[in-house]
């Protein structure tokens, strides 16, 4: 029998889920100090970026299957517990190479939280439950990337930059402890050794209506995650805003994200979740055609149409996490895991992407929003109606 929700669960998951925006945008306004401090060219500076996402990726394909083996507060536990000490080590940092080595430890163990959180809904909650618990842990991630940027400027402001990492290691000790007294959600345990977890993910590989719909709904972050590559020079340099500007332009996308998953709690009610999921694509297919007319001038231009993209990314996320987490009967945790790498993985991508020298990127931001939308949205009108089947996937989407 599945646990009823309450708020005291949806606020652990949602911190657990919240660790790398938490762990990221927080630390992004010491950059620049730190760059003037240790003298070193800001590609060396943005590794402690770059080695944080790569390493959250890749381990994100372990404690899936850990957790689906050894239960889920076990590795969370364990990973938390890395990620504390990892944090407090960055504080220390008496250069660039030790924080980014420090860096890698710290992702190690983030990696934990989000993927064993979401695994932990399967657990715990199934069909409408599971995908209300989704949009209001939505909503409440969507605070970590509009407020992070702002504590960690705060920070700088009042004391110094390593008391930035010391604040992520508190946020640490926070979760660990929620997690110490969670009562152990998963009740059926996969008894696997370690061919036995590679052979999770084959058999995963081989399970194609689950694949499909872990490719197909992570093409919608394309535009999202080329927005958060660029913002920075297209509304400093492109546009001459001041920095301050820009937190509100940035702050104003994340609250976009944070409506379209508060609005998706009030609409699933009454509308079905498949009509929902087509709406929240044509949002997207409609962001790209606004941004590329250029109607609106200015860096209004850019944020609104990513306005209309991003509570479109935020309104579709529940349902169709959800309706991939339906497609797996047993081994959730190693489901979520690679359903989030798949999902990391292609926003790198974007934000490599929209990296290269282009002379226009608003653009291209919306080339990436026409073509995510439209693949999305016609591929999900053609295979609506047999997407989902069964008595379990029935309930999963109505």
């Amino acid at each position: 029998m599945k646990k009823t929700n309450n708020l005291k669960m949806i606020l652990l998951l949602s911190l657990l889920s919240a660790f790398p925006p938490l762990s990221t945008d927080m630390y992004l306004p010491a950059l620049p100090f730190l760059q003037k401090t240790w003298q070193q060219p800001m590609s060396i500076m943005n590794l402690t970026l770059v080695v944080f996402f790569v390493t959250y990726c890749l381990s994100l394909l372990v404690y899936g299957p850990l957790s689906d083996r050894f239960g889920r507060r076990p590795p969370l536990l364990v990973g938390i517990g890395i990620y504390i000490s990892a944090s407090l080590l960055c504080a220390f940092s008496g250069n660039v190479f030790s924080l980014i080595v420090f860096r890698i430890l710290q992702a190690a163990g983030a990696a934990s939280a989000s993927v064993i959180a979401m695994a932990t809904t399967k657990d715990l909650y199934e069909g409408h439950e599971r995908q209300r618990l989704l949009a209001y842990m939505g909503v409440i991630m969507a605070l970590a990337p509009m407020l992070a940027p702002v504590i960690g400027a705060w920070i700088m402001t009042w004391f110094s930059w390593p008391w930035i990492f010391v604040c992520q290691a508190a946020i640490g000790v926070f979760a660990w402890g929620g997690v110490l007294y969670l009562e152990e959600p998963l009740k059926e345990r996969s008894a696997t050794g370690a061919r036995a977890i590679a052979g999770m993910y084959l058999q995963l590989l081989h399970n194609k209506k689950y694949l499909g719909m872990v490719v197909l709904f992570s093409l919608i972050v394309l535009p999202h995650f080329s927005f958060i590559g660029s913002a920075a020079d297209i509304y400093i340099n492109t546009f001459g805003t001041s920095e301050q500007k820009f937190g509100y332009f940035f702050a104003f996308n994340a609250l976009a994200i944070m409506s379209g998953s508060y609005a998706f709690t009030r609409l699933h009610k009454i509308i079905d979740s498949r009509r929902l999921l087509a709406i929240s694509f044509v949002g997207i297919l409609l962001s790209g055609m606004l941004m590329y007319s250029g109607i609106v001038p200015g860096p209004w231009g850019l944020a609104v149409p990513m306005a209309v993209a991003s509570f479109s990314f935020g309104f579709s996320r529940p349902p169709s996490n959800n309706l991939i987490l339906e497609q797996v009967k047993q081994s959730a945790g190693t489901a979520s895991s690679f359903m989030i790498f798949v999902y990391f993985m292609i926003g790198a991508f974007s934000m490599w992407f929209i990296s290269l020298e282009w002379t226009n990127k608003i653009d291209v931001i919306s080339m990436l929003a026409l073509f995510s939308g439209g693949i999305v949205l016609t591929t999900w009108l053609l295979i609506a109606k047999k997407a989902i089947s069964g008595k379990n996937s029935t309930q999963g989407v109505p």
